[in-house]
Parts: C-alpha cells; structure tokens; sequence
C-alpha cells in the first residue's frame, strides 16, 4: 500500500519538512510498513482538498506560528471540509536564512516568501535591508526555482531549501524571534490513522470549531462558561469571520482534554445547545519535531 501524504510546496518547505518527520515518526515509532509518499501542492487549501477528494491519504498544513499567530488559510478550509479530522499536532522550531545569489546586501533589490515567513524577518529586514521590494509568495521556496536567473533577488526560507536548490546562504537565523515554532496539523479524512485505533489511543487535546446566532448579546460567554466549570483548560480561541455578513463569527478552540472524557463529552453536548453549528475538528496528541529522531 502506498500512502500519500499531502504538503504545501515546492519541495523544501517547513510543511514538507513536518510532512518528512510524520513520515519517518510512523516507520520507527509506530511500525507502519506501507510506502510514504510526499506530495506537494501549491497552496494550503489545495492539500487539504486532495484529502477531501481522495487524491491523498494525509494533509500536514500550518496552523499557528508562535510569533505570528494562526495561519487563517488552514482554519477557514477546515471550517469548509467537513469530511476532515486532526489526527496529530506537530510542533517545529523554525529557522530563516536569506538565500541569494547576490554577491552582497546592497545588490539586492527584491526580497520573495510565504507573508508568515516575511512577518517573522520584518525587524530585520528593516535594519538591513529598508528599502527592498518585497514579494509574498504561495510558500516559501516557490521564488527559489528561479533565483539564479535573477541576480538582485533574495529568498526567506530555510537552510535546508538552500541546500535542496543548491542555492548560497547570505544570512542565516535571520527571524526576529530566536524563539520561533509552528505548529502543524495531520489532517485526514475522517477517522483514519496510519497504524492505530482511534479508540485505543488518549489524547491530549481537542480542536472544535462553531457559529452563534446572530446578534445575541453574550452569546460567546456561555461557551467558555461551559469548560470552565467543568476544569477544562482553553489553550487558543479564534475569532474568523463567516463570509455571510459583516460583524458575523465562527470561533476556533483548542482544549486540553480528549474528547471521548466524559468531562468533555457532557461539556460538549451542553456546547450544542448554545451554538448555531458545532464541528469537532479532532482528538489528537502533540508532538514535538525535536522529539523525532
């Protein structure tokens, strides 16, 4: 059996990177024995719609960043597949480098990435290089297939990109925050594990996501009021907009607590009552990259 795992591309990018850990966790840690595949797609919302149509077993796509916060592409898509389930979280340190075949700073005119990526660099793109053009692009390494044609221009990706491209690093730990991660989710249809059962498998938190009717004062606080009285640590709330009108909102939630608790499951059939529509997202562990050898 093949499995084929979804990922934002082109090839060298921090999701496939995550994408290449998952891969390597469910060989050593888990035994499976199928072939694992990469896959990638250009854009986020293009994975996850291979899984939702069959094209691939597994999506693993960005959800948070821990300088920047979330990444609003993954939860409005999740929001809209709901064949979707999380199956694992995966946590990596993130590390820029400006990737150039410019002979110095001063010769570059136009800076390329993902606008996570650019976000994360912007004090130190300000303190050395103020007056470039800067470009965001689907990921990234998607400006690195033509970097050597284009002597002026730089890239924002990782080391390891530069060494797949074979493409020289001008600067290196360029982010502003030396304490940068992001959180990945695995993401398939349903209830599918690769190696395990679901039901024999705690887990550590839960993502679940729901509209409110409209215009009822208060309506969020009963939600938070229903985890609190029950111990239920909240660790994010989102706010999206619903794409219907203006001032209208689907919340996000991260709990840490598996949803098959009993503590959860009464929380959450209390939650129904309160909410327009309720999607448990999935029950998943964390697990950290630097964990995976």
């Amino acid at each position: 059996m093949t499995i084929l795992i979804a990922h934002l591309g082109p090839p060298g990018t921090y999701t496939e990177q995550a994408a290449a850990f998952y891969i390597n966790w469910l060989g050593t840690s888990m035994g499976v024995e199928a072939t694992l595949c990469l896959c990638p797609y250009p854009t986020i919302s293009q994975s996850l719609h291979a899984v939702a149509d069959g094209h691939a077993h597994f999506a693993v796509v960005p959800v948070e960043n821990s300088i920047e916060g979330s990444v609003t592409t993954t939860l409005d898509t999740l929001w809209q597949l709901d064949s979707l389930r999380i199956q694992l979280a995966l946590v990596l340190p993130i590390a820029h480098t400006l990737i150039s075949c410019a002979p110095n700073l001063d010769s570059i005119k136009t800076i390329y990435s993902h606008p996570q990526a650019l976000a994360q660099c912007q004090g130190w793109l300000e303190r050395f290089l103020p007056t470039v053009q800067i470009i965001p692009s689907n990921s990234t390494t998607e400006a690195l297939q033509g970097l050597e044609q284009e002597t002026t221009a730089a890239a924002i990706a990782s080391s390891r990109a530069a060494q797949l491209y074979n493409l020289p690093i001008l600067a290196s730990g360029i982010n502003d925050n030396p304490e940068n991660f992001t959180r990945f989710w695995v993401v398939s249809q349903g209830e599918m594990k690769a190696g395990y059962q679901t039901s024999k498998v705690p887990t550590s938190h839960t993502s679940l996501a729901f509209s409110m009717p409209a215009n009822t004062p208060g309506a969020l606080v009963k939600p938070l009021q229903i985890f609190a009285q029950r111990g239920i640590n909240l660790s994010r709330i989102e706010s999206r907009p619903t794409k219907r009108s203006l001032g209208e909102y689907l919340f996000f939630m991260d709990l840490e607590a598996d949803a098959n608790e009993a503590q959860m499951q009464s929380a959450l059939a209390e939650l129904t009552i309160h909410t327009e529509i309720l999607k448990i997202l999935g029950a998943y562990n964390v697990l950290p990259i630097s964990a995976v050898t």
